[in-house]
């Protein structure tokens, strides 16, 4: 299977298998003439372009442009996409021995004023598809670029390898790995802006959104926290916000795996995943293939005492073999590590003193399936190897992230062994991971600035997402309302979340919403987010529910199609 570089905006792609809206908010149609008709006659004028280092607003060496090309019309309907200026640049570093940054901008024909900036994911190190959906965006609704947005992104400073988005090994350059700790989004910004400007000749855009997932998700949260200036609304979908502290996690959790017996073949989890179905699916009010209740289900169920079908889940003695149909206790072990936080006994540079557990029980941590999308389900959780030394390229998604981590940002030393560091004692390389966090957690709470500016910001998260923890944006959110107070907060954010959705894809709950719609009516109309409705793709191709705002979550009214948004109503915790 070819490493897939673009896992972490793929449900904007997986939305594509149906024509499904996710939002109450029309969405932005597509102008039926180019109001700016120069596109398609001075396209190449932008050809070797020259930025000055003066208009970007951090250390660069300048930039260029690497090619202008203009590209024709195609499709039609909700895939129609007008004609555009597809612009190559490279941002160039201090640092001689940096790679340069590699960005893409598309000026389109029927440009709106608007500005739109796609996040990336992993480790980055490919540009995005700026010219496609926002994650988990409808299939029935125009892409950004077709709605006259001019779209841009970037690889975040480096070009990545063979492992793609797991690809760390940049890591060693200390320029690089700032930008790809959140500099390369203000670089890629300002290039952006100076090239729309001299491109179109009507200023800076009206407004400007950034809409992102995973590590995408943390950039979106960079930005407003960061440059709040620069940004109108903000779209942060399952954000790795604190990705430092989630890597020690990482860490951690892989450590558990890497255990004599501890590893959980697709028959394992399955076993798993049916006994938590079986104890929490009910729990909404009725059995509709999803675990709504979340929060009733991580304390009711437990695999030490958990049954299947009548039957203990945890083999006689806890001891077991492959072809048991039961979990031994080093599997066992394993998912109570990954279901619980992991607390740092040393100071961070962040001030972080732990990351959350997951919420294991009922996700899919990589089943077996005859969906085309299930492969990458997989290749996203626990991959089918289990986590050693050296580390194979098909051991979980998260192990391979944090042995990149080790090898290349902290100790630099390409042939370490990452199972012999130890997260919570790390001993000599203690500093480095502290300096690590201050860079890399993105953590700041008091978001008045964006607020005062009118910035809006957008955040969703899966429950089922086994890669990044939705109890971690939990806590951001609430450290939000802390810093800022609730009624500040809720004039300005909405987090939700999503029964069933996994990292960036789901073949149980395959989430399509229009967030920048959404965005787009908030921001410009003052119209508040209400009554907002996900559509599932995949698992039940039509599939509505409602978009909870936490802490609330879909509960079944007692009546009515449970496949119906209209037969649920949100019930706080």
């Amino acid at each position: 299977m070819r490493r897939v570089h673009r896992l972490f905006a793929m449900a904007a792609g997986v939305a594509a298998i149906a024509s499904l809206t996710g939002c109450n908010t029309a969405p932005t149609t597509v102008a039926s003439t180019d109001p700016y008709p120069r596109t398609t006659q001075i396209c190449a004028e932008l050809t070797s372009t020259m930025i000055p280092a003066a208009a970007i607003g951090l250390p660069t060496s300048g930039a260029k442009v690497t090619s202008a090309e203009l590209i024709a019309a195609t499709g039609t309907g909700a895939a129609a996409v007008g004609a555009y200026c597809k612009v190559n640049a490279d941002i160039l570093p201090v640092d001689s021995k940096a790679p340069n940054i590699k960005l893409t901008l598309n000026l389109p024909g029927n440009y709106n004023g608007k500005g739109l900036m796609l996040g990336g994911g992993g480790y980055n190190g490919t540009i995005p598809a700026t010219n496609g959906n926002i994650p988990a965006g409808p299939a029935n609704t125009p892409v950004p670029l077709a709605r006259g947005y001019a779209t841009f992104s970037s690889d975040s400073g480096h070009q990545a390898g063979a492992l793609v988005s797991q690809d760390g090994s940049f890591g060693v350059n200390d320029e690089a790995a700032k930008n790809f700790s959140g500099d390369a989004l203000k670089k890629t910004r300002d290039v952006s802006i100076y090239l729309i400007e001299q491109h179109y000749k009507a200023g800076k855009p009206a407004k400007m959104y950034f809409v992102g997932g995973s590590t995408g998700g943390r950039e979106a949260l960079a930005v407003a926290q960061r440059w709040p200036q620069d940004w109108d609304g903000v779209v942060a979908l399952y954000p790795a916000w604190n990705a430092a502290s989630l890597d020690l996690q990482f860490g951690r959790i892989t450590r558990a795996l890497a255990v004599e017996g501890a590893h959980l073949d697709q028959g394992k989890r399955k076993l798993l995943y049916d006994a938590a179905m079986q104890t929490c699916d009910a729990l909404d009010g009725v059995k509709d293939g999803l675990i709504s209740n979340v929060q009733a289900c991580n304390a009711k169920f437990n695999p030490s005492t958990a049954k299947l079908n009548g039957k203990p889940l945890r083999c006689a003695g806890g001891e077991g073999s492959l072809e048991d149909a039961c979990l031994n206790d080093a599997q066992i072990n394993a998912l109570k590590v990954y279901n619980t936080p992991i607390t740092f006994k040393y100071k961070l540079g962040s001030g972080e003193t732990q990351y959350p557990g997951f919420n294991v029980w009922g996700a899919d941590l990589g089943l077996a399936g005859a969906h085309p999308m299930q492969s990458r389900v997989t290749f996203l959780a626990m991959n089918l190897g289990q986590p050693a030394n050296p580390m194979p390229n098909n051991a979980p998604y998260m192990s391979i992230f944090w042995d990149q981590w080790v090898r290349f940002f902290v100790t630099k030393d390409t042939s370490f062994d990452s199972l012999s560091l130890d997260p919570q004692q790390p001993g000599k390389w203690q500093a480095r991971i502290s300096e690590l966090t201050a860079m890399q957690d993105v953590n700041k709470t008091d978001l008045s600035a964006f607020q005062a500016r009118g910035g809006k910001l957008l955040i969703a998260h899966g429950t089922a997402d086994v890669l990044v923890s939705t109890r971690a944006t939990e806590q951001y959110v609430a450290r939000l309302q802390t810093t800022m107070g609730k009624d500040q907060v809720k004039q300005f954010v909405r987090y939700y979340e999503i029964p069933g959705y996994g990292h960036a894809l789901s073949t149980v709950y395959n989430a399509a919403w229009d967030s920048l719609a959404t965005l787009e009516g908030w921001v410009e109309k003052g119209q508040a987010p209400q009554n907002q409705i996900v559509a599932d793709t995949i698992g039940v191709p039509g599939r509505t529910r409602p978009l909870c705002e936490y802490p609330t979550w879909p509960q079944y009214k007692g009546a009515g199609d449970v496949n119906q948004a209209s037969s649920f109503e949100c019930r706080l915790k």
